[in-house]
């Protein structure tokens, strides 16, 4: 079983095999960018499912004809509690590789690319986010044991640091255990994450949360999340996520 001081200790292995070695793209394992010093090809870079056209409210990836920006469910309905959502990439090769990777195989340098990336795309509205907090989704206490470690706050971290922006890891906490949310559907979805997540402390949070998590395929987990944030006080919350599926 991997503990958290143990991928502790991956982080600062990993960064120093890659002062004796140059990159290799994880993709494919083919020669990486020496010039970017990244974990990935010139071809897989450009290869990477930008999602540079998608619904402005949910992320959603849209057809270029598409010119209102948002989708047809978002036309009907809001997004709830949650403000926006904005996704780097839409989940689809070769994230539907580097994504696994990072979240279920421990590996570091998938981490570290994806978090770069993410950065990359966010630049500009983290700077219109002003002085937003990043909050990582959290783990049950179960689940991080067995995993060893939280991929989400594991790309909120370096996004924190890259962008300027406060981080705020132990703001919100998730005392129920839920199931897996990848057998459910939508509704099923929701009702697992119901009461799933708890904002901690007693002193007022921050006005502007921004959460961050690897996937977004319904948001029920976001959404979830965003509910117990505005019921203890904050004024806008919106998501960052590494991909959106479609």
């Amino acid at each position: 079983m991997a503990s958290p001081v143990n991928f502790s200790m991956r982080h600062l292995v990993d960064g120093a095999l890659r002062q004796l070695w140059p990159p290799t793209c994880i993709a494919c394992g083919q020669m990486g960018d020496a010039a970017s010093g990244r974990d990935l090809c010139t071809p897989c870079h450009r290869a990477l499912p930008w999602n540079r056209h998608a619904c402005r409210r949910c992320a959603l990836p849209l057809p270029m004809t598409d010119a209102d920006g948002l989708c047809g469910a978002c036309q009907t309905a809001s997004l709830g509690a949650l403000a926006r959502v904005t996704a780097s990439f839409a989940y689809a090769a070769p994230l539907d590789r580097l994504l696994p990777m990072f979240k279920f195989h421990q590996s570091m340098a998938a981490g570290r690319l994806l978090a770069g990336l993410m950065a990359d795309t966010l630049r500009d509205a983290a700077s219109a986010a002003g002085g937003a907090s990043l909050v990582p989704i959290p783990l049950h206490r179960r689940r991080l044991r067995q995993r060893g470690y939280d991929q989400a706050l594991e790309l909120a971290r370096p996004l924190a640091q890259e962008l300027g922006l406060s981080l705020g890891a132990g703001l919100l906490s998730r005392p129920k255990a839920t199931g897996a949310q990848s057998r459910l559907g939508k509704a099923g979805r929701q009702d697992n994450l119901m009461g799933a997540f708890r904002v901690n402390g007693h002193a007022p949070p921050p006005a502007h949360v921004i959460l961050i998590d690897d996937v977004m395929t319904t948001g029920a987990t976001l959404q979830s999340a965003a509910t117990a944030l505005r019921a203890a006080g904050v004024a806008c919350v919106e998501a960052w996520v590494c991909a959106r599926v479609a």
